[in-house]
């Protein structure tokens, strides 16, 4: 089990390259990765997304990328025609009106001239760049996981912690139960004696009304459900990336308990099932941590 929220850190020095890669994560409901790195890995960004795609499934995650390189930068020269021919034509204007001045107007002077010939950095990210933002970034990752990793076993000790208080919950409603159609049927009984005095009692009209009451607060399959949803989460929890099936699972949980409370005429039972719920609340709020 991992969880949503994390940090990790890579760096890459050699060869006059220093990088450094931090992603931090944090909860959501969908993957979403945020790129703030230098223009020179503009191209580089979709490689990025993918290699993050690769190690997270949900979450928003922030990945910053810093890099000072130190290397001679490769530079290409890059002549400006239009510029050469307006200074050679200037040349040949000037020759022609001051034909009397020496003409030393050469190739290797007309280079010279401003913003003829000019160097130009090469752009984008060489093969180094790109090697060393791989090592930088799989560094990272492999800290990010490790980090979120450690987070969601504490977070599954938690849960599990609480499933065996929604276990116990459930044992003593389990209990409880059967108990309260009794009850019932004994204090109509008690009841209708006192109504009636010495008039004789309708038993199967009393016994009609108690299986009425037990129908309509029967829980048997509420109780069942949410046995079977406890050995669920148990069986879902050693699997990795289980947010969503969890966050499922829960709502299930929801549902049987609001129907325990809903049906519920007895004081005990109602009390375990606002304990119940309590539980499940706790448990809904660290499976939105849950990867």
């Amino acid at each position: 089990m991992f969880s949503m929220t994390g940090y990790g850190k890579g760096e890459y020095k050699a060869e006059g390259i220093d990088m450094t890669v931090e992603i931090k994560t944090v909860n959501n409901r969908y993957l979403d990765i945020s790129v703030k790195s230098p223009k020179i890995f503009n191209a580089c960004e979709e490689v990025i997304r993918s290699a993050v795609r690769k190690k997270l499934t949900r979450g928003h995650a922030d990945i910053y990328i810093n890099l000072v390189d130190k290397r001679e930068k490769p530079k290409n020269l890059y002549v400006d025609m239009p510029a050469a021919k307006s200074w050679a034509d200037a040349a040949r204007a000037l020759k022609e009106q001051f034909p009397e001045l020496a003409d030393d107007f050469t190739l290797n002077a007309l280079m010279k001239c401003p913003d003829v010939v000019r160097q130009e950095e090469v752009q984008g990210a060489d093969e180094a760049l790109v090697s060393a933002l791989h090592a930088a970034l799989n560094a990272a990752l492999d800290g990010l996981n490790e980090m979120r990793l450690k987070e969601g076993k504490k977070l599954a000790e938690d849960m599990l912690s609480r499933m065996e208080t929604i276990e116990k919950l459930v044992g003593d409603i389990a209990e409880r139960a059967p108990l309260v159609a009794e009850e019932y049927r004994n204090k109509l009984q008690e009841r209708m004696k006192e109504i009636l005095a010495d008039t004789k009692i309708d038993e199967g009209r009393i016994l009609t009304e108690a299986a009425v009451f037990t129908d309509k607060s029967n829980i048997d399959e509420e109780l069942t459900r949410l046995r079977s949803h406890i050995v669920q989460f148990r069986a879902i929890s050693k699997e990795e990336r289980v947010g969503r099936k969890l966050d499922f699972l829960v709502q299930e949980f929801n549902r049987e308990a609001n129907t325990i409370c809903s049906k519920s005429n007895d004081l005990a039972v109602t009390g375990s099932g606002l304990a119940l719920k309590n539980e499940i609340e706790k448990v809904r709020e660290q499976v939105q941590n849950v990867e």
